[in-house]
């Protein structure tokens, strides 16, 4: 017999089906089993009554919570049933696989008369399990949501005329600064792993693909235990030619991130809202753009916050936080463009205006950064001079080729797929992930 998932069964009534997953829920009294049946599409409530049905007895006795099981039986409708007034009426209960006591609690369980509070395992706890933790409907609906988000980026861009393309992840030279990178050892000499794709994201450029992207693994040897950092993270790359200006990027993302937002509301908005008691805002175009100057100025015009000159070339946390209230205020907006970064804290291959300024920017969503963007260096000396200024020429002597020999102007952008998952659902990027890298996490 064919499986039927359970969002389906329920919709059948009359009909004899086979259903498979935990047992999400099990009372077991005298005369009566209920078990609430879990599988990816939704839940349904098994009711047994043993008297009628003496055969399952044994099986019954032998079930725990999280055990796998397949039911065939018959749907049927019982306005008394909570759980969307249809039950399954077994007539064979099948054990897949019985589970231990779990080593975690994933949700707190409320105290009653008889017990006290259960409380929630630590987030650290439920990651050494994260394969049981996973199993809550928050967490399965948020990966659902994050396959929604990266899908319809990606249909978005393949209905612009960009290809997708998949670069490596071992490289022979670090690929922003020279600094946290993961060596490896690579048969008898040294290699690291990728910090981003943006060498090849730009090869691309120079081999006339004109518009690419790439979703995939992107590594920082960065010791950074903040709620929002990680080693290991996924990447949403994108890189065009023949832009007329940094605006062109920026437009390009805005549109990306809106047409994203939109599709995640349509589909997910109640569900993101009931689960995790966050709305999806979807964002009105333009985004609001500010320079790093005038936003240092406002933030201290309207709430007191100053820094040190020497500290204003670079967005400090605590201004990444405060630019969303500015933001919202200023403009009802929850996503700003900061441009006008000092040459110090950007790479060496970004474009740099009359005036020596990188052109460039960051896009603050929610308070937080979620990308870097520029307008690269496309001509060969200019960016060779830039290079030896960072003290990288040779470091990067094979990345340099790629320009000697025709390039277009170009730009691009980065996003991190679970940073933006954590803002969307207001979590932590512990949780945002499927399994977490962190400094002190290597397991599972």
């Amino acid at each position: 017999m064919e499986r039927t998932y359970i969002a389906k069964a329920i919709t059948c009534p009359g009909e004899k089906v086979l259903v498979q997953g935990f047992i999400d829920n099990l009372r077991d009294s005298k005369y009566m089993t209920f078990i609430v049946l879990k599988d990816i599409t939704g839940k349904v409530q098994i009711t047994i009554e043993k008297e009628t049905h003496p055969e399952l007895c044994d099986t019954i006795s032998q079930l725990t919570g999280d055990s796998v099981i397949s039911v065939v039986g018959e749907v049927q409708a019982n306005d008394y049933v909570k759980m969307g007034g249809v039950e399954i009426i077994p007539s064979e209960i099948i054990i897949e696989s019985i589970a231990e006591a779990l080593p975690i609690v994933r949700k707190t369980i409320p105290a009653t008369k008889k017990k006290p509070e259960v409380t929630r395992s630590s987030i650290d706890q439920r990651i050494d399990y994260r394969w049981i933790d996973l199993r809550t409907d928050e967490n399965q609906l948020m990966f659902k949501v994050q396959t929604l988000m990266v899908n319809s980026m990606r249909q978005f861009l393949v209905e612009q005329g960009f290809i997708e393309i998949h670069t490596p992840k071992l490289i022979g030279a670090a690929s922003e600064s020279g600094a946290d990178v993961f060596p490896v050892t690579y048969f008898d000499r040294q290699a690291y792993l990728a910090q981003s794709p943006q060498f090849y994201k730009q090869m691309a450029m120079a081999s006339g693909f004109e518009r690419i992207f790439e979703v995939g693994p992107v590594f920082r040897a960065e010791k950074s235990y903040t709620s929002r950092h990680a080693t290991e993270f996924t990447g949403f790359d994108l890189e065009f030619s023949y832009i007329r200006s940094i605006d062109d990027v920026m437009d390009m993302e805005a549109k990306l991130l809106t047409h994203m937002l939109t599709a995640v509301a349509e589909k997910y908005g109640d569900s993101i809202k009931e689960a995790f008691g966050t709305e999806v805002i979807v964002p009105t175009l333009p985004f609001p753009v500010i320079t790093l100057q005038e936003l240092y100025k406002q933030l201290e015009e309207k709430y007191g916050y100053t820094v040190p000159e020497e500290e204003k070339c670079d967005l400090t946390t605590e201004a990444e936080q405060l630019s969303f209230k500015w933001v919202q205020e200023t403009y009802g907006h929850e996503f700003l463009f900061v441009v006008g970064f000092g040459p110090e804290k950007r790479p060496f291959y970004h474009m740099r205006d009359k005036d020596g300024t990188p052109i460039g920017y960051d896009l603050i969503w929610r308070g937080v950064e979620i990308t870097t963007g520029a307008q690269r260096e496309h001509r060969y000396d200019i960016l060779k001079a830039q290079a030896e200024e960072k003290g990288l020429s040779e470091d990067v002597k094979f990345y340099l080729e790629f320009f000697k020999y025709g390039c277009p102007p170009h730009g691009g952008f980065g996003i991190g797929v679970d940073r933006m998952t954590m803002l969307l659902l207001n979590v932590g990027i512990k949780e945002a992930m499927f399994i977490f890298r962190g400094p002190n996490r290597l397991d599972p």
